[in-house]
């Protein structure tokens, strides 16, 4: 199966509206739609760094300490697409 990935929108009606051309052979898709949660985090630049994460599972305190924040430039969409073409060997 071949992937594409489209921004798209949809209307006050519900019609789901392609913002770009799609030049691709007729005949029966799968659609997945993802939607954006809006961030409420604006800059990691003007606020101040944030508290070591705080849990009350013992377990995972000296875990948080040791982990890495996520780079800069990290995409969760980008990553969840990659895992959904791995398990579905697209």
């Amino acid at each position: 199966m071949q992937a594409y990935k489209l921004n798209a929108t949809i209307d006050e009606s519900g019609h789901l509206i392609i913002d770009e051309p799609l030049n691709i052979a007729p005949g029966k898709v799968e659609v997945i739609i993802l939607q954006p949660v809006p961030s409420l985090e604006t800059s990691t630049e003007s606020q101040p760094e944030k508290p070591k994460r705080q849990t009350k599972i013992k377990a995972l305190q000296g875990w948080f300490e040791k982990t890495q924040p996520t780079p800069s430039d990290f995409d969760p969409d980008q990553a969840r697409w990659e895992a959904l073409k791995e398990k579905h060997n697209l």
